[in-house]
């Protein structure tokens, strides 16, 4: 039996809804849709883990090639040089090419990405595998996601898209702690070694089990010229798609949660070592906390959401003005800890300003594809992720170059808090006014559509 709330997200994607298939409908593989979730789970734990090296070794590694913090934070942006850009194009790619084959190239791109800086220890070598490998990431999680929600029906993927992102919060929770360990007792450079290993053995598992769901798009499964009177996949102008507020709301509320991630991968553990004289171990404890804090709202978000569209809680509500608070709670978080003496009131600001926005990852990804067609969705998850995410190109050379401009280290990063306090603040605003999926979807005509097709 279907549950009750499912008809808004499905009505507006144009897909099946029931339990049951109907007879023009795919069939749902609980098991192969669950392996599926658990390979993509993985996916993203190895991508956050390449993300989190770099940070995690920050200090060693500027230690040992004597580089400044505007240098550190040019390597740091580096990695986002390309993402922007490749999330856009792979995006639209994914109308043409599978899932499985391109989560295979990325996986081993992102091994190949980890080389350069093995063969030869440089400032160029750095930038080279960073660029390379944020060329190779840029479509990870929204490809990951598109991947996932082939094996889904729509009012199933409040579950699998959580843990999708919780894979992020995953990737650190386990990475800081076991690449900070190798950092310690092995140089750092051995964490790259063993992340060029993870990625190929992921890809090769990956490559055997990883088939494209049923639910890319609807097929017709009853008589042989039912294609013939099927009609065909609805596609709207992408520039109508683009400006209506649902769209503009989920970018902008991922555009925040992008600028505190990317201070979190690129400028915390370094932080916490510098500024708040934490030892190694300390600070992967931190870090791993504060993933633990991500992973346990992420896991609580899904179901409480679930629980508001049962009881007819409209999309605005239950995903859109959550993930907007999500944001604004995050930035406030961020503008007040750098003024706080107290150790343990100090430690759960930060946990609260770079956990909480984990929040809006998942919840962008699902307000923006209830106002797109299915057979655009790939596309538009491309350009929200390269839009979204832009703040990686900025925000960790910005730092860097005010740490290093500022009469001392501390005031540089009180600096950089809080700016990124108030992009957060105005982009989580943004999207708890403008996310309004079921008004957006009316005005672009897709209930409409939906009505004309199921007659």
């Amino acid at each position: 039996m279907a549950s009750q709330h499912s008809a808004t997200p499905a009505g507006l994607l144009g897909e099946e809804t029931a339990d049951a298939p109907s007879a023009d409908a795919p069939s749902y593989d609980r098991r192969r849709a669950w392996l599926v979730t658990a390979m993509i789970v993985a996916f993203m734990v190895i991508n956050f883990a390449d993300k989190a090296v770099l940070g995690l070794a920050a200090v060693p590694i500027m230690d040992e090639l004597n580089i400044s913090h505007s240098t550190y934070g040019l390597i740091s942006s580096s990695f986002s040089l390309l993402f922007s850009l490749s999330g856009l194009v792979v995006g639209f790619l994914s109308s043409r090419v599978s899932s499985r084959t391109m989560l295979f190239v990325m996986t081993l791109t992102w091994a190949v990405a980890q080389l350069p800086v093995l063969i030869v220890a440089a400032v160029p070598t750095l930038i080279a595998g960073r660029v390379l490998l944020g060329a190779a990431e840029g479509p990870a999680a929204s490809m990951s996601m598109h991947a996932l929600y082939k094996w889904f029906p729509p009012h199933r993927r409040g579950l699998p898209s959580a843990l999708q992102i919780s894979g992020a919060a995953l990737g650190t929770l386990v990475s800081a702690p076991v690449l900070t360990w190798l950092i310690t007792h092995h140089g750092w450079r051995s964490a790259y070694a063993a992340l060029a290993v993870v990625s190929a053995a992921w890809a090769l598992v990956w490559w055997h089990i990883g088939h494209d769901g049923p639910f890319g798009h609807v097929r017709p499964t009853g008589p042989r010229d039912s294609a013939e009177r099927a009609p065909a996949p609805v596609r709207l102008p992408y520039r109508r798609l683009l400006l209506t507020g649902t769209v503009l709301g989920s970018i902008s509320s991922a555009f925040g949660a992008s600028w505190a991630l990317s201070l979190s991968h690129s400028w915390l553990p370094a932080y916490l070592r510098t500024e708040l004289g934490m030892n190694p171990a300390t600070v992967a404890t931190a870090i791993s906390a504060i993933s633990a804090f991500s992973l346990v709202l992420l896991l609580t978000v899904s179901p409480f959401m679930d629980a508001l569209k049962a009881r007819g809680v409209t999309s605005r509500w239950s995903s859109g003005a959550v993930q907007g608070i999500a944001v604004c709670v995050a930035g406030c978080a961020m503008a007040a800890f750098p003024f706080t003496e107290s150790a343990l009131p100090r430690l759960l600001l930060i946990a609260l300003a770079f956990g909480t926005v984990a929040v809006a990852v998942p919840l962008h990804y699902m307000t923006a594809a209830e106002v797109v067609p299915a057979a655009q969705r790939g596309a538009l998850f491309g350009i929200v992720a390269a839009t979204g995410t832009l703040p990686g190109l900025i925000a960790p050379y910005l730092t860097g170059h005010l740490i290093e401009a500022a009469d001392t280290a501390a005031s540089g990063y009180t600096t950089a808090f809080l700016i990124t306090a108030l992009v957060m603040v105005l982009a989580g605003l943004l999207a708890v006014t403008s996310i309004r999926p079921e008004r957006d979807a009316r005005r672009l005509g897709l209930d409409r559509t939906v009505a004309d097709t199921a007659h």
